[in-house]
């Protein structure tokens, strides 16, 4: 164990040496240290000194470590006496060095102490000496900006004098230079407006003959066409007979060959085996015909079964009705059931022809009654081509095309002519009653039919005593069909010919109107027209052309001769009427809108005596047409039917009503309402009309020998509607005022009473000023005494025919007409305000939902009337997987919030109790344009994210793919889905903008501003715009790859643009499913961090997703019965 330990070291130190007191003396190092930080003249501070000692005391307690460590006893063999007197040794030499070390540090602690007390009072005497050199300083300084300012003062005021006299040198050079300017406008301006007439007149040259050109060669490429076709033709010809003699030829081989095989067969026993063999082969292929023949055109029993599920049957509703009728799945299935019943007739037929006489009656000249009569191509559709290539036209009556016996759409219209006759027939006569008899025994015996094929022959309780097979049916099917289709026909052709004269007198009124308007000679010769005559002429001659097609969709060839022989007869009268100076001209404009309906004044004024007396008379109905494939409405405004009328002011009150539930501060547009596209040419031509008619009422007022009664026919309308207007105490007073009786007489006798009339006018004008709103009424007064004004003005101008005083009064009625219908628009727009509280409560959606049941059917019909609908709930089957994300991403950012406020608690915050309320905070209602938050019930998730996947799709909606739920919000579905594409082209521009310049959050913020306001303003702006925004400072290098990636980026299927619709995708579902609360917000923050998405961009998703929340609780509230019957068959 002690030779384990090593060797002791051993100490040798004498007692002299401790006793002996050392002396005092610093390390040269330290004095070195001393003496430089001393020659420096720099004042230690006392963080400094403390630092020095602070080291000190570590290097002492290394050394004393060191010492100790050396000084250790190692245990060492000699006796047990040495080494206790080498540790006491040992002991006494440590406690020598700790005296001494004692007494080195108070020293050193003495002498630091002194030096600290030199370096303070040497701070002090700089600190004096820096302050009276600053105030020094700051003297000199002072006096130094006194100075400067003097001197700018100086300056400045010379500067002012000059650039006042130069100010007063530019004023008068502009001037002179504004002198010079105008001079040389004029003189431009003169020469601008010569070249402008030579070069119209060489436009109109250039259009001549530009025009002929065209017919050149429209005839030429007709030329070449029927050439075509009718080589074409022979060439068919001649291949077929080619493939006949090859037919004919091969037969001759094949029994040759046959023949030649029999003879060669002696045994019996082949031949019954191949007998056998073929027999086996027949039916195998007549097993496999028939398969096929089950699965592709179905058999007649499955027809019949499918046509009794369609439960057509004339005791249905009319709207719902009308919709099964005109679905393509029905016509669909009815024409397969209807062309099946023809091959079995005539199979039928061909089997007993030889036992019996009977054929099929030949109703084809009936059927092309029927029939669709195909478009021809016109020269103004050729021309609207500009140069496609011209699809050669063949000759339909050349070609022998095979009708189908049963039309299915006049075997549809059966059941509405017996179910709705009102809504068909315009009046009750010998034919209306012949055909709804023809139409009861059609549907009677189709009826009697379907119930033979799908249960067998049945008793009739007719007395007959035979049973009704399937061949016995079919005949009385097809006499009763013959005697039907022979009574329609018959009903058609009046009905069309009705039509035709409604086209033809719109045509006619239109051109007589351009002639008037225009002023156009009888040689066609026209004086200088001015901009609105020529687009008068041009509106006209495309009016024309509409209604001559449509003639032409009619009637055919015959019925455009007939509308041109008419327009040219017009011309002919008016002119001739003209030149003799008779009233023949009135008469003919009077003569061309007879009816009442027609007229602007009913179109004005909107009697109600007048638009009953002409419905029974205009042409026939809108469902009567679209029942034989007549689907464009005629567009010479005729009155609609009360059905039509009724249809379409509940259609409007419906949009107006949804647009209140939708938008709380919704205004009305200048009081206008809400109209379709479809109805534009009918405007256009109302308008027309109304314009003819007034220019006609005046042409009637400046002839030699002026009709009177027009005046008095409006006058009693301007009664008329002042009386249904007023309340029962003022209509004594106006039929007084405006007493009919002496303004007939008056006028029958020739003699115009200007004073009488006049007082009458000013009547009316006063009433009006009384009904309109009091806010109006300076502005009402005014309007009033200008127009007097401008009539007192008239009747004093010379006139020896006083023609200018009935001009005058007719104006001034006209004016009191149109005041009229502008204040009944005012009573209107002011009730429905009154209305808008409570219509924007539960009575609103109580009316939505009433009108959508009228329109579809009862809830426990909706699968049947709501096809495409009930495809839109059946694909939303992941939407318990997409609120399950949801959820989880919500509790995932409450755990991040409620982590990241407990580390703030560590640091003195106390926000930890809030955390609670933010993760449960929920938007209330839609009340106040705010978006409730989704509770996760069925109805209301699944309506939610699949009108969320609607918008999402890149195809634009159409009425076609949207579901009936939401029909009366398609121009609201489709500017969410403009938005949400907006906001993928600019996050995805953003991206790849900042990839390539690297800039900044605040730059990107101004961009993306930039690019939303360009996408807002200019609807077709596309890549080049983008581009010409973003990169306007770069050059072409860098354009054009941005170009690239961006058209890249922006294609389906590139992994840049999934990453982007995926962000915005779950961005819109969050805050469409949490509201546009805090947590809606914080979970389009985070999804909007992933594309690099800034504030304008999120503000823009969380008002899309707002739009789309209310859209999509406001059908769960109107449609919710229908959606859960759905939901619950699927």
């Amino acid at each position: 164990m002690e030779e384990d330990r090593g060797e002791a070291i051993v100490l040798d130190i004498s007692p002299e040496e401790i006793n002996t007191p050392a002396v005092m003396r610093v390390p040269r190092r330290i004095r070195e240290r001393l003496l430089s930080d001393y020659s420096k003249k720099t004042v230690s501070s006392v963080q400094d000194i403390e630092d020095k000692l602070l080291h000190a005391h570590l290097r002492r307690q290394q050394f004393y470590h060191n010492v100790s460590r050396k000084a250790r006893a190692k245990p060492r063999s000699p006796s047990r006496s040495s080494d206790e007197e080498l540790g006491q040794r040992i002991e006494a030499r440590l406690l020598a060095a700790e005296q001494k070390r004692l007494e080195i540090l108070a020293k050193a602690q003495m002498r630091l102490a002194k030096l600290d007390e030199l370096r303070q009072a040497a701070k002090t005497s700089v600190e004096i000496r820096s302050e009276r050199e600053r105030v020094k300083l700051g003297t000199q300084v002072e006096s130094r900006v006194q100075k400067a300012e003097a001197n700018r003062m100086k300056i400045l005021k010379a500067s002012h004098q000059k650039r006042a006299c130069a100010k007063e040198r530019t004023s008068q050079s502009m001037m002179r230079r504004m002198a010079r300017e105008s001079k040389y406008k004029e003189r431009v301006r003169a020469s601008i407006n010569q070249k402008r007439v030579a070069a119209e007149k060489k436009r109109l040259g250039l259009l001549e003959a530009e025009k002929k050109k065209a017919r050149a060669r429209v005839q030429q490429v007709r030329h070449v066409a029927n050439s075509v076709s009718n080589q074409r033709e022979m060439e068919r010809s001649k291949m077929r007979d080619k493939l006949e003699d090859k037919l004919q030829r091969a037969k001759r081989y094949r029994s040759e060959f046959l023949r030649q095989r029999r003879r060669q067969r002696d045994s019996i026993s082949l031949y019954c085996d191949m007998m056998q063999e073929d027999a086996d082969l027949l039916s195998r292929k007549l097993s496999r015909c028939w398969r096929c023949f089950v699965r592709q055109k179905r058999t007649t029993l499955d027809l019949a079964k499918a046509y009794d599920g369609l439960k057509i049957s004339e005791s249905l509703p009319f709207e719902q009705l009308a919709v099964l009728i005109e679905s393509p799945n029905t016509l669909k299935m009815v024409k397969s059931l209807l062309d099946r019943l023809e091959v079995r007739l005539e199979a039928s037929k061909n089997v007993t022809i030889a036992s019996q006489s009977s054929i099929l009656d030949n109703i084809d000249h009936l059927l092309r009654r029927v029939a669709t009569p195909r478009r021809k191509v016109t020269p103004s559709s050729l021309r609207s081509r500009k140069g496609k290539k011209v699809s050669s036209v063949r000759n339909v009556a050349g070609t022998s095309v095979k009708m189908s016996r049963y039309p299915v759409r006049v075997v549809l219209s059966a059941f509405m002519i017996l179910g709705h006759p009102d809504a068909v027939f315009n009046g009750q006569g010998d034919q209306e009653a012949a055909l709804n008899n023809a139409a009861k025994g059609f549907v009677r015996e189709l009826k009697l039919l379907i119930n033979v094929i799908q249960e067998g022959p049945v008793q009739v309780s007719g007395g007959e005593s035979k049973h009704r097979t399937l061949r016995s049916q079919l005949d009385l099917f097809d006499k009763a069909w013959c005697s039907f289709l022979n009574s329609f026909v018959i009903w058609k052709v009046k009905d069309a010919r009705l039509l035709e004269d409604d086209l033809v007198r719109a045509a006619c009124q239109l051109e007589l109107s351009m002639i008037q308007k225009c002023r156009l000679t009888p040689e066609g010769e026209e004086t200088m027209l001015t901009h609105d005559k020529k687009a008068i002429q041009m509106q006209v001659t495309q009016d024309q052309e509409l209604l001559t097609e449509k003639v032409r969709h009619l009637s055919g060839v015959a019925g455009v001769e007939r509308m041109e022989n008419a327009l040219s007869e017009t011309r002919t009268k008016y002119f001739q009427a003209k030149e003799n100076g008779s009233p023949m001209a009135n008469q003919l404009a009077c003569f061309f809108s007879p009816s009442p309906a027609s007229s602007p004044v009913q179109s004005v004024s909107s009697s109600s005596s007048r638009s009953k007396d002409s419905i029974g008379v205009e042409g026939s109905k809108r469902v009567s047409r679209s029942l034989f494939k007549d689907d464009t409405p005629p567009s010479s405004g005729p009155s609609r039917a009360n059905n039509d009328t009724v249809d379409e002011v509940s259609k409007q009150n419906e949009l107006m009503v949804n647009e209140f539930l939708h938008d709380w501060n919704f205004k009305f547009p200048g009081g206008s309402t809400v109209k379709d596209e479809e109805n534009n040419l009918k405007r256009r031509i109302k308008e027309t009309m109304e314009r003819a008619f007034w220019d006609s009422v005046m042409e009637s007022m400046k002839l030699e020998k002026p009709d009177y009664s027009c005046i008095s026919n409006l006058m009693k309308e301007v009664s008329d509607e002042l009386c249904q207007m007023v309340p029962d105490s003022w209509k004594v007073e106006i039929t007084e005022t405006i007493d009919l009786d002496i303004l007939s007489q008056l006028l029958n006798s020739g003699t115009l009473d200007i004073d009488y009339l006049g007082k009458m006018l000013e009547f009316a004008l006063a009433t009006l000023r009384k009904l309109s709103a009091p806010a109006n009424d300076r502005e009402n007064e005014s309007t009033h005494q200008n127009l007097l004004k401008e009539l007192h003005r008239l009747c004093e101008a010379k006139d020896e025919s006083g023609n200018l005083h009935a001009v005058a009064i007719v104006k001034g009625i006209r004016f009191i007409l149109e005041q009229i219908q502008d204040l009944k628009r005012e009573i209107g727009i002011g009730r429905i305000t009154i209305m808008k509280p409570f219509l924007q409560g539960p009575a609103g959606f109580d009316y939505l939902t009433q009108a959508f049941e009228k329109r579809y059917g009862p809830p426990a019909q909706a699968y049947e009337s709501l096809p495409v609908t009930r495809r839109w709930i059946s694909v939303l089957l992941s939407s318990k997987d997409e609120w399950e994300e949801h959820s989880n991403t919500i509790s995932a950012l409450n755990v991040v919030e409620r982590s990241s406020m407990g580390i703030s608690l560590k640091t003195g915050g106390s926000f930890l109790s809030s955390v609670n309320t933010t993760s449960k905070s929920t938007v209330t209602v839609t009340a106040d344009g705010q978006l409730s938050e989704c509770k996760g019930e069925r109805v209301d998730l699944a309506v939610r994210l699949g009108l969320l996947k609607l918008v999402s799709q890149v195809s634009g909606l159409t009425p076609e793919v949207l579901p009936e739920t939401f029909q009366l919000n398609l121009s609201r579905v489709r500017d969410i889905q403009s938005e949400i594409q907006k906001i993928v082209v600019v996050t995805t521009s953003l991206l790849i903008w900042r990839q390539m310049l690297a800039k900044s959050e605040s730059e990107t913020e101004s961009m993306a501003k930039k690019l939303l306001e360009l996408l807002d303003g200019k609807e077709e702006a596309g890549l080049t715009e983008i581009i010409e925004t973003t990169m306007s400072e770069e050059d072409g290098e860098k354009k054009k790859m941005m170009r690239g990636l961006l058209g890249k980026s922006l294609g389906e299927g590139n992994t840049v643009y999934e990453r982007v619709t995926g962000c915005i995708y779950k961005a819109v579902r969050g805050a469409l499913l949490a509201g546009n609360g805090e947590t809606g917000k914080r979970l389009v923050e985070t999804e909007m961090k992933k594309v690099g998405g800034g504030g304008g961009l999120k503000e823009r998703v969380l008002e899309t997703a707002r739009a789309l929340g209310v859209v999509a609780c406001v059908s769960v509230r109107v449609h919710g019965p229908w959606l859960t019957h759905l939901m619950q068959q699927h």
